[in-house]
Protein backbone atom coordinates (compact mmCIF):
# COMPACT_ATOMS: atom_id res chain seq x y z
CA UNK A 1 0.00 0.00 0.00
CA UNK A 2 1.64 3.28 -0.96
CA UNK A 3 2.19 5.45 2.22
CA UNK A 4 -0.22 8.45 2.56
CA UNK A 5 0.99 12.25 1.61
CA UNK A 6 1.58 14.68 4.26
CA UNK A 7 -0.09 17.72 4.91
CA UNK A 8 1.52 20.52 6.94
CA UNK A 9 -0.49 22.30 10.11
CA UNK A 10 1.08 25.08 10.69
CA UNK A 11 -0.24 26.39 14.48
CA UNK A 12 0.65 30.03 13.73
CA UNK A 13 -0.88 31.89 17.22
CA UNK A 14 -2.50 35.13 16.76
CA UNK A 15 -1.57 36.83 12.63
CA UNK A 16 -2.63 40.45 11.67
CA UNK A 17 -4.66 39.46 8.57
CA UNK A 18 -2.50 41.29 6.06
CA UNK A 19 0.18 39.21 7.35
CA UNK A 20 -1.51 36.01 7.11
CA UNK A 21 -2.33 36.71 3.53
CA UNK A 22 1.28 37.77 2.59
CA UNK A 23 2.09 34.23 4.00
CA UNK A 24 -0.89 32.61 2.40
CA UNK A 25 0.82 34.32 -1.41
CA UNK A 26 4.10 33.19 -0.36
CA UNK A 27 2.59 29.40 0.27
CA UNK A 28 0.68 29.34 -2.93
CA UNK A 29 3.72 29.93 -4.71
CA UNK A 30 5.69 27.06 -2.81
CA UNK A 31 3.28 25.07 -3.30
CA UNK A 32 2.98 25.63 -7.38
CA UNK A 33 6.93 24.80 -7.42
CA UNK A 34 6.42 21.33 -5.26
CA UNK A 35 8.33 23.29 -2.50
CA UNK A 36 6.35 22.79 0.49
CA UNK A 37 3.33 19.49 0.28
CA UNK A 38 -0.39 20.35 1.01
CA UNK A 39 -0.06 23.26 4.27
CA UNK A 40 -2.65 23.85 6.42
CA UNK A 41 -2.59 27.29 8.35
CA UNK A 42 -4.60 26.91 11.60
CA UNK A 43 -4.75 31.06 13.39
CA UNK A 44 -6.65 34.00 14.87
CA UNK A 45 -6.72 37.07 13.95
CA UNK A 46 -6.88 40.16 15.98
CA UNK A 47 -10.62 42.10 15.05
CA UNK A 48 -11.17 42.19 11.01
CA UNK A 49 -14.21 42.43 8.96
CA UNK A 50 -12.70 40.87 5.41
CA UNK A 51 -15.04 41.52 2.59
CA UNK A 52 -15.38 38.77 -0.37
CA UNK A 53 -15.75 39.17 -4.09
CA UNK A 54 -19.67 39.54 -4.20
CA UNK A 55 -19.74 42.05 -1.02
CA UNK A 56 -21.67 44.95 -1.25
CA UNK A 57 -21.61 48.24 0.82
CA UNK A 58 -24.95 47.59 2.86
CA UNK A 59 -23.11 44.35 4.82
CA UNK A 60 -20.98 47.30 6.74
CA UNK A 61 -24.30 49.06 7.55
CA UNK A 62 -22.17 51.59 9.67
CA UNK A 63 -20.21 52.43 7.52
CA UNK A 64 -16.37 51.90 6.83
CA UNK A 65 -15.21 54.61 9.10
CA UNK A 66 -17.24 53.68 11.62
CA UNK A 67 -15.71 50.28 11.98
CA UNK A 68 -12.43 51.31 11.18
CA UNK A 69 -12.96 54.35 14.70
CA UNK A 70 -13.81 51.22 16.96
CA UNK A 71 -10.39 49.71 16.12
CA UNK A 72 -12.06 46.64 13.57
CA UNK A 73 -9.69 46.28 10.35
CA UNK A 74 -11.26 45.84 7.45
CA UNK A 75 -9.79 44.21 4.21
CA UNK A 76 -10.88 43.59 0.73
CA UNK A 77 -10.24 40.38 -0.43
CA UNK A 78 -10.42 37.98 -3.28
CA UNK A 79 -12.01 35.34 -1.94
CA UNK A 80 -15.55 33.74 -2.56
CA UNK A 81 -18.37 34.83 -0.26
CA UNK A 82 -19.42 38.24 1.64
CA UNK A 83 -18.20 39.61 4.78
CA UNK A 84 -17.17 37.70 7.73
CA UNK A 85 -16.06 38.42 10.99
CA UNK A 86 -12.89 37.26 12.03
CA UNK A 87 -11.10 37.54 15.74
CA UNK A 88 -10.35 36.11 19.48
CA UNK A 89 -11.20 33.00 19.94
CA UNK A 90 -12.24 31.92 15.94
CA UNK A 91 -10.44 29.16 14.32
CA UNK A 92 -9.16 30.57 11.35
CA UNK A 93 -7.88 27.86 8.72
CA UNK A 94 -5.88 28.74 5.25
CA UNK A 95 -5.79 25.38 3.15
CA UNK A 96 -2.59 25.60 0.73
CA UNK A 97 -3.51 22.67 -0.95
CA UNK A 98 -2.53 21.39 -4.91
CA UNK A 99 -6.03 20.22 -5.90
CA UNK A 100 -4.10 18.64 -8.84
CA UNK A 101 -2.87 16.02 -6.49
CA UNK A 102 -6.60 15.68 -4.97
CA UNK A 103 -9.85 16.44 -7.72
CA UNK A 104 -10.18 19.66 -9.73
CA UNK A 105 -13.03 20.34 -8.69
CA UNK A 106 -14.15 23.51 -6.97
CA UNK A 107 -17.14 22.03 -5.39
CA UNK A 108 -15.91 18.96 -4.05
CA UNK A 109 -13.30 21.10 -2.51
CA UNK A 110 -16.02 22.85 -0.25
CA UNK A 111 -17.55 20.09 0.69
CA UNK A 112 -14.48 18.58 1.88
CA UNK A 113 -13.97 21.33 4.08
CA UNK A 114 -17.52 21.26 5.31
CA UNK A 115 -17.41 17.56 6.14
CA UNK A 116 -13.80 17.82 7.87
CA UNK A 117 -15.66 20.80 10.24
CA UNK A 118 -18.88 18.79 10.45
CA UNK A 119 -16.96 15.35 11.80
CA UNK A 120 -15.18 18.04 14.49
CA UNK A 121 -18.47 19.15 15.99
CA UNK A 122 -19.12 15.54 15.87
CA UNK A 123 -16.41 14.91 18.78
CA UNK A 124 -18.19 17.64 20.86
CA UNK A 125 -21.63 16.10 20.30
CA UNK A 126 -22.60 19.07 18.52
CA UNK A 127 -24.97 18.32 14.87
CA UNK A 128 -23.14 20.01 11.88
CA UNK A 129 -25.08 20.64 8.91
CA UNK A 130 -24.90 21.83 5.65
CA UNK A 131 -27.10 24.45 4.21
CA UNK A 132 -28.18 24.05 0.64
CA UNK A 133 -28.84 27.75 0.17
CA UNK A 134 -25.00 28.50 1.46
CA UNK A 135 -21.58 27.53 1.43
CA UNK A 136 -20.76 26.98 5.33
CA UNK A 137 -21.51 24.70 8.75
CA UNK A 138 -24.50 25.09 10.40
CA UNK A 139 -26.10 23.50 13.30
CA UNK A 140 -29.61 23.87 14.39
CA UNK A 141 -30.39 26.25 12.22
CA UNK A 142 -27.53 28.83 13.27
CA UNK A 143 -24.05 29.18 11.45
CA UNK A 144 -21.02 28.30 13.20
CA UNK A 145 -18.12 27.98 10.87
CA UNK A 146 -17.93 30.45 7.35
CA UNK A 147 -16.46 29.32 4.42
CA UNK A 148 -14.58 31.88 1.64
CA UNK A 149 -11.84 30.15 -0.73
CA UNK A 150 -10.13 30.92 -3.87
CA UNK A 151 -7.61 28.90 -6.36
CA UNK A 152 -5.20 30.02 -8.75
CA UNK A 153 -3.54 27.23 -10.92
CA UNK A 154 -5.49 24.83 -8.61
CA UNK A 155 -3.48 25.77 -5.82
CA UNK A 156 -5.98 26.73 -3.07
CA UNK A 157 -5.61 29.97 -0.45
CA UNK A 158 -8.11 30.86 1.59
CA UNK A 159 -10.20 28.99 3.28
CA UNK A 160 -12.48 28.46 6.65
CA UNK A 161 -13.47 30.62 10.40
CA UNK A 162 -14.69 28.01 12.50
CA UNK A 163 -16.38 29.90 15.66
CA UNK A 164 -14.93 28.40 19.29
CA UNK A 165 -14.95 31.03 22.14
CA UNK A 166 -15.78 33.66 20.05
CA UNK A 167 -16.89 36.81 20.39
CA UNK A 168 -20.53 36.90 18.83
CA UNK A 169 -22.04 40.50 19.14
CA UNK A 170 -19.27 41.62 15.86
CA UNK A 171 -21.22 40.13 13.60
CA UNK A 172 -24.54 42.05 14.76
CA UNK A 173 -22.86 44.93 13.41
CA UNK A 174 -22.87 43.55 9.95
CA UNK A 175 -24.47 41.33 7.65
CA UNK A 176 -22.82 38.13 8.02
CA UNK A 177 -22.03 36.43 5.07
CA UNK A 178 -24.72 38.70 2.99
CA UNK A 179 -27.30 36.60 4.85
CA UNK A 180 -29.93 39.20 6.25
CA UNK A 181 -31.24 37.82 9.60
CA UNK A 182 -28.78 34.77 10.06
CA UNK A 183 -28.05 34.08 13.76
CA UNK A 184 -24.41 33.29 13.98
CA UNK A 185 -23.39 30.57 17.28
CA UNK A 186 -20.02 29.14 18.74
CA UNK A 187 -18.81 25.86 19.99
CA UNK A 188 -19.14 27.41 23.45
CA UNK A 189 -22.19 28.93 22.95
CA UNK A 190 -23.70 25.11 21.72
CA UNK A 191 -22.69 23.66 24.67
CA UNK A 192 -22.95 26.49 27.15
CA UNK A 193 -19.35 26.77 28.46
CA UNK A 194 -16.43 28.88 27.71
CA UNK A 195 -14.08 26.10 28.76
CA UNK A 196 -13.09 25.14 25.72
CA UNK A 197 -9.33 24.42 24.74
CA UNK A 198 -8.27 26.03 21.99
CA UNK A 199 -5.30 23.78 21.17
CA UNK A 200 -7.67 20.63 21.33
CA UNK A 201 -9.99 22.38 18.73
CA UNK A 202 -7.16 22.80 16.86
CA UNK A 203 -5.70 19.15 17.10
CA UNK A 204 -8.81 17.57 16.20
CA UNK A 205 -9.23 20.00 13.11
CA UNK A 206 -5.78 19.06 11.27
CA UNK A 207 -6.89 15.06 12.29
CA UNK A 208 -10.62 15.61 10.50
CA UNK A 209 -8.78 17.92 7.35
CA UNK A 210 -6.27 15.55 6.94
CA UNK A 211 -8.94 12.33 7.18
CA UNK A 212 -11.06 13.87 4.87
CA UNK A 213 -8.28 14.63 2.08
CA UNK A 214 -6.69 11.25 2.85
CA UNK A 215 -3.55 12.95 3.66
CA UNK A 216 -0.90 12.47 6.89
CA UNK A 217 -1.32 15.62 9.17
CA UNK A 218 2.10 16.46 10.22
CA UNK A 219 2.50 19.38 12.89
CA UNK A 220 5.23 21.81 11.73
CA UNK A 221 6.09 25.22 13.48
CA UNK A 222 5.29 28.98 12.11
CA UNK A 223 9.57 29.32 12.70
CA UNK A 224 10.17 26.12 10.51
CA UNK A 225 7.51 27.33 7.75
CA UNK A 226 8.69 30.77 7.43
CA UNK A 227 12.34 29.77 7.09
CA UNK A 228 11.22 28.10 3.81
CA UNK A 229 8.77 30.21 2.15
CA UNK A 230 11.18 33.79 3.54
Amino acid sequence: MPERREIWCVRAGVVPYGEALLLQRRLLHARQASAVPDVLLLLEHPPTYTRGRRSTPDELPMGAQWYLAQGIEIHDTDRGGRVTYHGPGQLVGYPIIDLKRHRQDLHWYLRKIEEALINTLADYGIPGERNTSYTGVWTRGKKIASIGVHARDWVTWHGFALNVTTDLSFFDLIVPCGITGVVMTSIARELGSEEISAQDVRDRVSAKFAEAFDLTAVVTSHSELLEIVA
